[in-house]
């Protein structure tokens, strides 16, 4: 929890924090098994840095200490988006100049996230095209399955284009977690995301269509909390459970709080359905990463020696730099962007991230006061 309290900076700043408490001070785990568990949240669907802390806690303490370790990490951010929420509800969003601010702090921080993620996950040719034809179909193919099939196709292209490429194998991680049971874990996790949406065609219920949303949303997200902002807005928005205005204000929100991003899920439940809407938006949206992770600690040692797996990696994380670029433009900069001021404005909050190194909560809080004054010019 302290962690949680502590921990801004989004999920590569967590990281750090986690070696520093677990592996430099605790001594709970090695470099060696750190690194590699590092790489496995990496390669999986969801939120990472939650995932890693996931997976600390079932190292330690089997699966009761990795619910523990990520209830400790999640509650803060969570209890102060709920908060947020609460305090927006009533309020005209639409014309205040502070939550305008937000929707720009958005566009800067998804630029740094893009920015970061293009240095290090398209490097050459091959992955830069896949990554702007992932862009292109993200935006020219608005439906609810673009993202889904874009995933499999670069997935697929990947195997193709770096099935041959070296892979370095490192020392085995040891779970205390059984091939049978991690089969049950991952077959629930494929039954939930089969099975939810017929559900939700059978029984008109919102808190299922309320799961639904979110349990795809946090199952198909490669890439971090970022990347889950477009799925978000396309299964959200359709609905009317939150407007556009309150959706961009939460979400330039989420990066001032410590924890993971994930946790603007917690926020959108309670703007639409309040403190119950806010715990099953949150179990719902976690509940993917817990499934998975448990799932493949045991099996982690195989698909890393597969060269396939890696290149099929490879593609899928070309394919998510090109799927932010889409959300980059629509519905970040199409939505806060209106104006020379705003774009001035923009530049200035993602030279502070990028250059000057400002912490989040810095650059949130100038984003705010920059669109009060933009408000009253």
């Amino acid at each position: 929890m302290r962690l949680g309290l502590t921990s801004f900076g989004g999920p590569i700043a967590h990281l750090g924090y986690f070696h520093d408490e677990y592996i430099r001070r605790r001594k709970w785990m090695d470099e060696q098994i750190y690194s590699e568990l590092v790489a496995l949240c990496q390669f999986l669907p969801g939120p990472a840095s939650s995932q890693v802390g996931i997976g600390v806690g079932i190292i330690r303490a089997g699966l009761l200490g990795g619910f523990i370790g990520w209830l400790g990490f999640t509650l803060p951010s969570v209890i102060a988006l709920v908060l947020f929420a609460f305090l927006l509800q009533g309020f005209d969003v639409e014309n205040a100049g502070w939550i305008h601010g937000l929707k720009i702090v958005a566009v800067a921080i998804v630029a740094q996230a893009i920015l970061g993620m293009g240095l290090k996950l398209t490097p050459d040719r091959e992955r830069v095209t896949i990554a702007v034809a992932a862009a292109a179909v993200t935006l020219l193919w608005q439906t609810a399955y673009t993202q889904v099939l874009l995933i499999v196709a670069a997935g697929l292209l990947g195997l193709w284009l770096y099935k041959k490429r070296p892979n370095a194998v490192g020392q085995s991680i040891h779970i205390a977690i059984g091939k049978p049971f991690a089969l049950c874990s991952l077959l629930l996790f494929f039954v939930l995301l089969i099975a939810l949406p017929l559900f939700r065609q059978l029984w008109n219920f919102e808190w299922l269509a309320m799961f639904d949303s979110f349990y795809r949303s946090g199952a198909l997200v490669f890439g971090g909390g970022h990347v889950m902002l477009p799925l978000l807005e396309r299964e959200i928005m359709p609905q009317g459970w939150v407007s556009q205005a309150d959706f961009l204000a939460g979400y330039g929100a989420a990066q001032a709080v410590p924890g993971p991003l994930f946790t603007f899920a917690a926020y959108l439940g309670a703007m639409a359905g309040g403190i119950v809407g806010a715990v099953v938006a949150t179990i719902a949206v976690f509940l993917p990463a817990f499934l998975l992770i448990v799932g493949a600690l045991p099996f982690w040692n195989d698909l890393r020696s597969n060269p396939r797996v890696q290149g099929a990696l490879i593609g899928i994380n070309a394919a998510v730099v090109g799927i932010l670029l889409a959300a980059l433009y629509d519905p970040l900069w199409m939505t806060a962007i209106l104006s020379p001021l705003d774009f001035t404005l923009a530049l200035f909050l993602f030279i502070l991230l990028v250059f000057w190194k400002c912490p989040p909560w810095i650059v949130v809080l100038t984003g705010a006061l920059g669109g009060l004054i933009i408000g009253n010019t």
